[in-house]
C-alpha cells in the first residue's frame, strides 16, 4: 500500500473595514504592509511594494468612488505560498469598473489608477456582490520561468 505524505500549507488572512475616506485608505495600505511584513513578506521587497501600490489605488478608488454615506470599504489580503490575493470591496454597485480600464487623456490630472493596478498584478478583476463590488488583484509569488529568484 502506498505511504500518503501530507504537506502543509500555510495560508494567511487579513479583514478589516475602514472609513471611507483618504484617510482610510491610507491606513489600510500601511496596515497590509504591516501585516505582509509579519507573513514573511519584507518591507521594500518586490512582492511588498507591488501589493502596497495595488492597495493604495484600490483603497483611494474604494474612498472615492465607491463611498456611500456611512458605509465603510474592507480590504482582505489572503497569502500562500503562491500568491498574494488583495481585496477591496465597497457599497457602490453602479460605479463598476470595466476589466479594460479607458486610457485618460494626457493632460487629465486622474484615471491611471486601475491602469496601474493591471500592470502591476498578475491578475486582477471584478466582482459583484449583494451590495457593492469587490476588486481583486493576485500577485504571484513563484519565481518566474527562466527568471531567477528576486531578479
Amino acid at each position: 500500500m502506498p505511504q500518503r505524505v501530507q504537506t502543509s500549507v500555510s495560508v494567511h488572512m487579513f479583514t478589516e473595514r475602514f472609513s471611507a475616506t483618504p484617510r482610510g485608505a491610507r491606513l489600510a495600505r500601511r496596515m497590509a504592509r504591516y501585516r505582509l511584513d509579519g507573513w514573511g513578506i519584507p518591507y521594500g521587497g518586490e512582492i511588498s511594494e507591488r501589493a502596497a501600490q495595488i492597495i493604495a489605488e484600490l483603497a483611494a478608488n474604494a474612498a472615492t468612488h465607491g463611498r456611500v454615506a456611512g458605509r465603510d470599504f474592507e480590504l482582505r489580503l489572503t497569502c500562500t505560498g503562491e500568491a498574494v490575493r488583495i481585496e477591496v470591496s465597497d457599497a457602490r454597485t453602479e460605479r463598476c469598473p470595466t476589466q479594460e480600464p479607458r486610457r485618460p487623456d494626457p493632460d487629465d490630472e486622474s484615471g491611471r489608477g486601475l491602469l496601474l493596478v493591471a500592470a502591476l498584478a498578475d491578475e486582477w478583476g471584478v466582482a459583484r456582490r449583494d451590495v457593492g463590488k469587490t476588486v481583486w488583484a493576485w500577485i504571484d509569488r513563484r519565481p518566474a520561468v527562466g527568471r531567477p529568484p528576486g531578479g
